[in-house]
């Protein structure tokens, strides 16, 4: 398989960074080459919005990433970081990250370098299910949440649940979503939120719930049939448990504790961050 280098901040992780991270990976291994809080401060004149180490921890989580590595150092505008001799087969950039000056680099190396455009990174696929069947005797696992202003205590989640078997997650419609929570909600369409979460490697499969109210995954649980539903503390509420009891689903209540290292995260904290 061909070797992609991609590099940048990756300060700000939405929907437009991950859809640039999947069709590089469309190119061969995608290798992340990741600045430093040191780099980001020197590159743009401020502190990055999250530390190193989240930003890491949320760029791995990713099914498109298959390595981050950490840029120390100063790195001069434009230019390409030292990656100890390894040489991909291609550098990737975004029009916004491409440069002359990388451009130039990688042709003195004989390495190829591609620019996705807008057009190229255009809309969301409608679909991320993996592609491995269910494997006999694994447990299904359902969540379901808004997941509107997506962070490290998501990732951490899909992680945690991912543990008692395949993840199947049920993304708030925007219908309901403003039906539970008012006015302003969501910030971002179903459509974005849905391929956000399904671009997590934990994730089995992520849809867009029919229903209403707080049982608004209750057409999904159905095609789905799964053995769990679980749910953090926040989402801990008395129709899910009496539905759970009537179906007979194992139902699972998780604390919200960040990744070791990491600080709590919560999508209300950061609105607009």
């Amino acid at each position: 398989m061909a070797t992609v280098f991609v590099t940048g901040s990756f300060d700000d992780l939405r929907s437009g960074q991950i859809r640039f991270l999947e069709e590089a990976s469309k190119l061969g291994a995608v290798h992340v080459w990741l600045w430093s809080d040191e780099q980001v401060q020197f590159a743009t004149g401020r502190a990055p919005k999250l530390p190193t180490n989240e930003r890491h921890y949320l760029l791995a989580s990713l099914r498109y990433v298959a390595r981050v590595n950490l840029v120390s150092g100063q790195l001069a505008a434009g230019a390409l970081p030292d990656t100890g001799g390894r040489r991909p087969d291609v550098w990737v950039a975004d029009e916004v990250g491409a440069s002359h000056g990388q451009q130039a680099q990688c042709a003195a190396l004989g390495v190829a370098y591609r620019v996705f455009g807008a057009s190229d990174l255009a809309g969301f696929p409608a679909e991320t299910r993996r592609a491995e069947p269910h494997p006999a005797g694994r447990k299904k696992v359902i969540v379901t949440g808004c997941f509107d202003w997506f962070h490290s205590g998501h990732v951490r989640f899909f992680e945690e649940v991912s543990e008692l078997g395949d993840l199947y997650v049920v993304v708030g419609s925007d219908e309901n979503v403003a039906l539970l929570k008012g006015a302003g909600h969501p910030m971002f369409p179903q459509a974005e939120r849905r391929y956000v979460v399904g671009s997590v490697r934990f994730v089995t499969q992520a849809l867009v719930s029919s229903g209403t109210g707080w049982m608004d995954a209750e057409p999904e649980i159905a095609r789905v049939k799964p053995d769990i539903y679980a749910v953090n503390e926040d989402g801990d509420k008395p129709e899910k448990r009496a539905f759970c009891e009537e179906h007979g689903l194992e139902y699972v209540v998780l604390k919200r504790i960040p990744k070791p290292g990491l600080p709590r995260r919560q999508s209300t904290d950061l609105r607009g961050f």
